[in-house]
């Protein structure tokens, strides 16, 4: 399940070094490791991992992290029916197998419920970013970042970041361009899973001759991607179903405003902090408006911002002590003890 390019990918590693870097005094951390330890963290589903977990149940507590559900993965590859099926089982298989899991968004809690995951305890920790991999540059280094990628400083430019997949609203993001002939939309991203892609056909054939204000620039390495941000004024997400993607943070964490589509995933993570729609109509019109008037974007910039300060590294690295202190414990409800937020998992 390592794929480049992907969001899990990020979150490991930033939460990983997290741990070491705030929590290194409390916890002795190794990485892919064997044997005997207290805890046992799986960030992702590989079989390896399903297979060392049961042959550690009865000396360690499993915590696996939530990065994907059925309805995540329907939208973005395109498997045969019966591999799908077979790999779905797995998937809720996995999650049963942990004695805990964590989500980053509260809303996803009733979906696994939903999927029959019964026994695990589950929680909620939000993903965040570091403000010293992503921030905003000066106008100056913006400036030369814009004419390396070929724009030019009175350009208006909407970025999206993502794979590009069915999922990820690419044809919304194009339909919108066509409808936003003064603006410049750029997409960093491509096709991480290759031609089982859903939608793999179409889009490439998008990406071979777009309009004439979309660029795509394919696959960035993630070390490159704070220059990719700061040529951009807005970000620009129009996915059908997400659960905390780590391009939205990083976006803001480049005090970037943000218009996303209205999906139920951001309400509680989000809220207040961006603009939303539904159709390439509502995407052109927010994104006009954006543009056009200085006033609501610096507002919607400050909004932007203000959700990033809720995502601050030393708060969730405390979420994470508690967590793991209540996981090391069994603790029936660690979620009380990590905050007020959610207080009724079982």
């Amino acid at each position: 399940m390592k794929v480049q390019a992907q969001g899990v990918g990020s979150v490991y590693n930033d939460q990983v070094r997290l741990v070491k870097e705030k929590l290194g005094g409390k916890y002795k951390v190794t990485e892919n490791a064997r044997g005997k330890f207290d805890i046992i963290h799986f960030h992702t589903v590989n079989l390896n991992y399903y297979f060392e977990r049961l042959l550690t149940k009865r000396r360690s507590v499993s915590v696996g992290y939530v990065h994907l559900l059925p309805d995540t993965v329907d939208g973005s590859i395109k498997l045969p029916w019966l591999f799908t099926k077979a790999f779905y089982r797995y998937l809720l298989a996995f999650y049963n197998s942990m004695d805990y899991l964590v989500t980053v968004n509260p809303q996803i809690i009733d979906k696994i419920r939903k999927y029959g995951i019964k026994k695990p305890k589950v929680c909620y920790i939000p993903n965040f970013v570091s403000e010293r991999d992503f921030y905003e540059k000066s106008n100056i280094e913006k400036t030369i970042i814009r004419e390396e990628y070929g724009f030019s400083e009175d350009d208006f430019v909407v970025l999206c970041v993502g794979q590009t997949q069915t999922r990820k609203g690419i044809f919304d993001f194009i339909e919108t361009a066509k409808k936003s002939p003064e603006i410049k939309f750029v997409w960093a991203g491509g096709f991480s899973f290759g031609k089982i892609t859903d939608g793999y056909e179409k889009i490439r054939k998008i990406m071979a001759k777009p309009p004439e204000n979309v660029t795509f620039l394919g696959l960035i390495d993630r070390n490159d991607m704070v220059n990719v941000y700061n040529i951009a004024d807005v970000f620009f997400l129009p996915s059908y179903d997400e659960l905390f993607p780590m391009t939205i943070l990083e976006a803001v964490a480049c005090r970037l405003p943000v218009v996303l589509r209205d999906i139920d995933a951001y309400k509680n993570i989000l809220s207040g902090g961006y603009l939303s729609g539904n159709t390439p109509d509502d995407f052109s019109a927010a994104l006009t408006e954006l543009k056009n008037d200085r006033g609501e974007y610096d507002y919607w910039r400050d909004r932007a911002w203000e959700c990033h300060k809720r995502y601050d590294e030393d708060a969730i690295s405390g979420q994470w002590d508690r967590f793991y202190n209540a996981a090391f414990n069994k603790s029936a409800n660690p979620q009380r003890i990590i905050s007020d937020e959610i207080v009724n998992i079982s």
